[in-house]
């Protein structure tokens, strides 16, 4: 289980900043505003705004907009723009402010000038920073290392004063003390969450090797969970503007220096000046087209090295990305040497929306990380007790217990008192009775468990469901807590249908032997039914949404007496080891009947008894993974994922009859290809050897719901197929808008194509197959069981996005199609599923 729901929820934000941060500078000076033309009152962009006496400054953007923050002390702002009078303006320190500027024309009289038609200056700029990109790109470098410091905040923003008097804010009303205001948006807000951490990154390019030691990491609410601190560093933060895409949110925007930049965006060459010692000009863009995934924004660039040293990018207003309002980022260079730039610090800031409404009137969250970098060493080698790290990302054990004079020294930056009292302020929420009370309930309806003291009771949508087999289903169940313990989980249930008028049940338990690298033992019985051949993403007997979107009757179920024992050993990071031993006494139904060969119609079979040995191996790289107590989340990375089992039927051994061999192998990878979407692929394949029953040959995977399932074959009935050797493959794209989002009349629904092909080829041996005349096989096939020895194809084109959590797709079995007075398929039919994605 997820250690509990606030852990959760602060993972679950931490896990959306994995891209690269954004400072959150707080009680700091803070100035926005707009500048306009005096007389025509039209916004003037690329106006140079700056603190006096320092080299922090901006430019204004297309709608004349600018925002600044510092944590050096300054008492005025100084405004330029070619053309017009300057202006300077006395400011209040350590304050947020608006500042609206108009600007006067300057009166001067011009010579004759003549113009000549020419290239516009940017665009051969942009192709020398292109062509340097090479000798810039971080990526070049056989290896490198450096310390860096990560903070992150989470705030709730657009808190209104209605909603402070309600009633139930009674109990909280002393964290509106800590309210603030955003410098880029205006908005009022309350930081809720801080996290901090400083660790060491190494990175060498052949073999390609990453590794993060954490040596300290702090949350605000939250001790000693090494599981969340991995989260907190660098490894997990990796975008490059030297890329030609940046994946932000799943999604891949065009980076403002790509080599394809002139078809997406607009450059303007606005000025030129020496900053730090350098040459360097500025440039400004913005996208040519809506709704893609594009940035507006402005960087400068040095002079003969054409080496960014600064680079803001805020993401176009209406590019297709849900729950975000706006974000805005910022990645800052410094030299290293003559020819040599390297990060200095990332900024990322991101404004959360809940609601599709007015958004100024709405809550939503505030989203701020930094990440500073210092003692930058490049093309040294790595230090061998580096290589040999077991795991990406190591927390040392003294990570979460460091002083505050340790955090004192470590960061690059004094925490304002602000900053530093979200740490109590969030303590003492959490002391708050009412606060508990909500999270339990919110916790209940995301877990599916009600957590009471040591017990959790649920999973409450298993509490009643109904099936042909058993009629009425009434379910209770639980597991210990992690106030029972955090080493050993206990679980079980208990059933009972009105119609079979027999008892079910299960009982197992799941002991940590340790959690990092994980490694775990378990033991689990049940007596109850089962569906052969659903996906391991199907929904689980029971639970009452597979009752409520049948689209067949629900009477395929079979009664299982199944003990499963299991260790599990995790060598490193993404490689790991299971082995299990699984006995399993199979019971067959009217529905699904059991009958051995002879010259009638069969004999029937009372059950089938297997026992065998199971060993799986998973192997995959840089893969990033939600830890609890006792369960993880696994959330992919950015390679394959293999998946082999082995396993091995034992005759005689508690009884089973059985003896064969089966392998199995799968792929599973999502590629990115911006701006074309995502592709996401599953091969797999398998064999059997050996001689046994259909209940134990690869029944495939069928899917009789109304529901889409993405590890099924949708539009295959149970029972349907199966194989003793197969390959299939699974393909899906996700254009990610850029097909609607062309359309007028759809592009501000916000809606997304996605199109999937599902296929399937396998063979039956003569000993296993048991739809032969005088068949040789254990066990004559039920009515409509068939082999695939004529592939099977299956293909859908959906709509995503539907309200931001909905997808539809209309699915086509393309062949097969022969009527079978056995299977009641469907030659079309839609299927629904939710997803939460930006």
């Amino acid at each position: 289980m997820i250690p509990n729901l606030k852990k959760g929820y602060l993972l679950l934000a931490i896990l959306v900043f994995s891209g690269f941060g954004y400072s959150s500078l707080a009680q700091v000076t803070k100035i926005r505003g707009r500048i306009t033309d005096s007389e025509t009152k039209e916004p003037l962009p690329f106006v140079n705004i700056a603190f006096k006496g320092t080299t922090i400054g901006t430019t204004s953007d297309f709608d004349g907009q600018y925002f600044l923050e510092t944590r050096t002390p300054s008492d005025s702002l100084h405004i330029s723009f070619v053309g017009y009078k300057e202006q300077a303006f006395i400011i209040q320190k350590e304050s947020f402010q608006t500042l609206n500027v108009e600007l006067k024309p300057e009166a001067f009289d011009l010579e004759e000038i003549i113009v000549t038609p020419g290239e516009n200056p940017a665009h051969i700029l942009l192709r020398k920073i292109i062509a340097k990109k090479e000798d810039n790109n971080p990526s070049r470098f056989d290896s490198y290392q450096y310390e860096s410091y990560t903070k992150m905040e989470m705030d709730l923003n657009n808190i209104k004063d209605d909603f402070k008097n309600k009633k139930i804010m009674r109990p909280f009303q002393f964290v509106f003390n800590y309210m603030d205001t955003s410098v880029i948006t205006g908005k009022a807000y309350l930081p809720v969450f801080i996290t901090e951490s400083l660790s060491d990154y190494y990175f060498q390019k052949k073999p390609k090797m990453e590794r993060e030691v954490i040596k300290a990491s702090q949350m605000s609410g939250i001790k000693d969970n090494a599981s969340l601190a991995q989260f907190t560093g660098k490894l997990h933060q990796n975008v490059n503007i030297y890329d030609n895409f940046i994946d932000l949110f799943n999604m891949g925007f065009v980076s403002p220096i790509a080599d394809g930049g002139l078809r997406y965006y607009k450059y303007y060459l606005t000025d030129s000046a020496y900053r730090d010692g350098n040459w360097c000009y500025h440039m400004s863009y913005k996208p040519k087209r809506k709704q893609e995934p594009t940035f507006v924004g402005d960087f400068w660039v040095a002079d003969t090295t054409f080496a960014i040293q600064n680079m803001q990018m805020r993401i176009a207003k209406d590019v297709n990305l849900n729950w975000v309002k706006d974000l805005v980022s910022n990645n800052e260079y410094q030299k290293l040497n003559d020819s040599t730039w390297f990060l200095k610090k990332q900024n990322l800031f991101v404004d959360f929306m809940i609601s599709e409404k007015d958004s100024t009137k709405q809550m939503g969250f505030f989203g701020r990380k930094t990440i500073s970098y210092k003692n930058v060493i490049l093309n040294q080698p790595l230090k061998e007790e580096v290589i040999k790290l077991d795991n990406n990302v190591i927390v040392e054990e003294t990570a979460l217990t460091q002083s505050k004079t340790y955090w004192d020294n470590a960061r690059p930056f004094t925490l304002s008192e602000r900053e530093s009292n979200i740490y109590s302020m969030v303590d003492s929420i959490q002391n708050v009775p009412l606060y508990r009370n909500i999270i339990d309930v919110i916790q209940t309806f995301v877990t599916g468990y009600y957590v009471k003291g040591k017990f959790e009771y649920g999973p409450y949508y298993k509490l009643y469901s109904f099936n042909e087999i058993e009629g009425n289903r009434f379910m209770f169940g639980g597991r210990t807590s992690n106030e029972f313990s955090t080493k050993i989980m206990f679980n079980g249930h208990l059933a009972y249908g009105d119609k079979d008028n027999k008892l079910k049940y299960g009982l197992g338990f799941l002991y940590m032997i340790n959690k990092l690298p994980r490694e775990t033992f378990g033991v689990q019985y049940k007596h109850d039914i089962q569906q052969l051949g659903k996906s391991p993403n199907a929904f689980t007997e029971g639970n009452i949404l597979s009752s409520l979107l049948k689209r067949n009757p629900n009477n395929k179920l079979t009664m299982v007496n199944q003990l499963e024992t299991h260790y599990e050993k995790e060598w490193s990071q993404g490689f790991s080891n299971t082995l299990k031993f699984r006995y399993r006494d199979i019971t067959p139904t009217e529905y699904v009947p059991f009958k051995a060969p002879d010259v009638s119609e069969g004999i029937p079979v009372s059950g089938i008894t297997s026992s065998e040995i199971e060993l799986r191996t998973r192997f995959t790289r840089n893969e990033r993974v939600i830890m609890g107590e006792f369960e993880r989340v696994h959330l992919g990375g950015p390679f394959p994922i293999f998946n082999l089992y082995l396993t091995m039927g034992m005759k005689n051994v508690f009884g089973s009859n059985h003896e064969y061999q089966k392998i199995d192998l799968s792929i599973e990878h999502t590629v990115e290809l911006p701006p074309l979407g995502n592709l996401y692929f599953l091969l797999s394949a398998g064999k059997l050897f050996g001689k046994v029953p259909y209940p134990l040959l690869h029944l495939h995977e069928g899917n009789e719901t109304y529901a889409f399932d993405p590890y099924a074959f949708n539009m295959m009935n149970y029972y349907e197929f199966t194989s003793d050797q197969y390959v299939s493959l699974f393909v899906e794209h996700h254009f990610n808008g850029l097909i609607l989002n062309r359309i007028p009349l759809f592009r501000k629904l916000n809606w997304r194509t996605v199109v999937s092909g599902k296929g399937l080829i396998g063979s039956l041996s003569d000993k296993n197959n048991g739809s032969l005349p005088n068949t040789q096989a254990k066990m004559i096939f039920p009515d409509g069981l068939s082999d695939v020895s004529k592939p099977y194809f299956e293909a859908s084109v959906g709509i995503e996005n539907i309200f931001k959590f909905i997808r539809i797709d209309a699915m086509w079995r393309l062949n097969h199609l022969e009527d079978n007075p056995y299977q009641d398929f469907e030659n079309f039919g839609i299927r629904a599923m939710f997803q939460f994605t930006f």
